[in-house]
């Protein structure tokens, strides 16, 4: 008997346009639970976090620290780039299996990141030799495409509690990034969509898109594939510790030393991915598609020093416009499997984008504002236009309507590196 739908939930994260509602295809933001079956292309790229860092530094220090940090041999950009740190097999197998820990992350940061940076049962083995090829020079890279760091500068608090136990507070200049596991997860994805297309038909699956493409997760398919995208999402966690790494060391060359430690992380969160999770009293695989967690209060998933507040949740608008950082609220767990959005979302393409503005003028325009722009080309600066998002304001809003997570505090960029 075929298995004609096998995902038991599939909603749309609210945003500013639209509603819960069923579908078909797997456009972001999208949480799918189902009791028995791995989606891969739910989580396409696997796992781009979003990591923030905070500092007590004054504004026009932090232009400084934009303007060397923002450098392109600072934090390397743009498709295919691999200029980052390149590791043996050995190395990079501990970098599968371990995360940031193999990189020699302190233990704060660890503390203040999603499943402390690492998910059990990935398999180095899981990974293919062309998978391996692409990310072996990655690490400390940030890709192109929406991936970005942004100095910020924080304008407003609306929960001051929260804001002071996130360590955050008003002038207070902020870095957010947001990358993930580069090439490597890009091919993890597409070798296992291929392998799960061609058992489909044995499982007895019928799906209407082949874009849905799954395995039983209990199968030797969907097993493998579980390692290989915990793997994957452990080199993301790598990665992404490495570029704080040279953001710290940016710090301390404009700075001193002693600026650089105190540059601190307040989270790492990550989307694309899919983990176990106990919902109604049953264990779920959620898929998490551009989403990102969004805990409350008293969870034993979110670090002890935040346990009381609710889990950071960050929702970046664009590079010329507000981010916000929130905290998880209980309506998560009962609206959307404990989920939010991961960021404002386009309404144009990159191609309607660029048919409104070249790149130099847009560079021009946001260095008019006083935003300090790096970007590896003037074609993907163009794709990334704050015209072509949401209006964040509106989409923070109906996640804070929806009970999803409320607002702690509004930043504004100063400078920022595009892919």
């Amino acid at each position: 008997m075929s298995n004609a739908w096998p995902v038991s939930a599939l909603e749309r994260i609210p945003d500013s346009n639209q509603t819960s509602r069923q579908v078909r295809k797997v456009p972001g933001p999208e949480v799918a639970t189902s009791r028995s079956h791995i989606v891969a292309a739910s989580i396409p790229f696997n796992n781009f976090p979003i990591r923030v860092f905070s500092n007590h530094f004054a504004r026009a220090e932090g232009i400084e620290v934009a303007t060397l940090n923002l450098r392109p041999r600072a934090i390397p950009a743009g498709a295919g780039k691999t200029r980052g740190r390149t590791r043996d097999r050995t190395a990079l197998d501990a970098v599968l299996r371990d995360g940031p820990r193999a990189l020699g992350a302190a233990e704060d940061d660890l503390e203040r990141t999603e499943s402390g940076g690492c998910l059990p049962g990935s398999d180095p083995a899981a990974v293919s030799e062309r998978a391996r090829e692409r990310g072996a020079g990655q690490l400390g890279t940030m890709g192109s495409g929406n991936h970005f760091v942004e100095l910020e500068r924080v304008t407003r608090i609306f929960d001051a509690t929260t804001a002071r136990g996130y360590g955050l507070g008003e002038d207070q200049v902020t870095v957010l990034i947001h990358s993930g596991s580069r090439g490597l997860g890009h091919q993890v994805c597409s070798d296992y969509v291929k392998q799960m297309d061609a058992v489909m038909r044995r499982h007895g699956i019928e799906l209407p898109d082949r874009q849905l493409a799954c395995a039983p997760a209990s199968s030797p398919e969907g097993r493998t594939y579980l390692a290989a995208m915990a793997a994957a999402a452990n080199f993301a966690w790598a990665n992404r510790q490495a570029i704080a790494d040279q953001v710290r060391s940016a710090v301390a060359a404009v700075l001193d030393r002693e600026a650089a430690e105190e540059t601190r992380q307040v989270y790492d969160v990550a989307h694309n991915v899919a983990k176990v999770e106990r919902y109604g009293g049953r264990e779920l695989l959620v898929h998490r598609k551009g989403a990102t967690r969004a805990f409350p209060a008293g969870s034993d998933e979110i670090p002890e020093a935040y346990r009381q507040l609710g889990q950071p949740v960050f929702i970046p608008g664009s590079m010329g416009t507000s981010s916000f950082v929130l905290a998880g609220e209980p309506g998560a767990l009962e609206r959307s499997f404990g989920s939010t959005c991961h960021g404002a979302g386009r309404t144009l393409s990159r191609t309607g984008a660029r048919k409104q503005i070249q790149g130099a003028d847009l560079r021009r325009q946001l260095e008019a504002q006083g935003i300090v722009v790096r970007s590896a080309s003037n074609k993907g600066l163009a794709e990334e236009a704050p015209f072509a998002y949401k209006q964040v304001e509106r989409v923070v809003e109906v996640v804070e309507r929806a009970g999803l997570a409320r607002r702690v505090a509004q930043v504004t960029p100063l400078g920022v590196v595009k892919g």
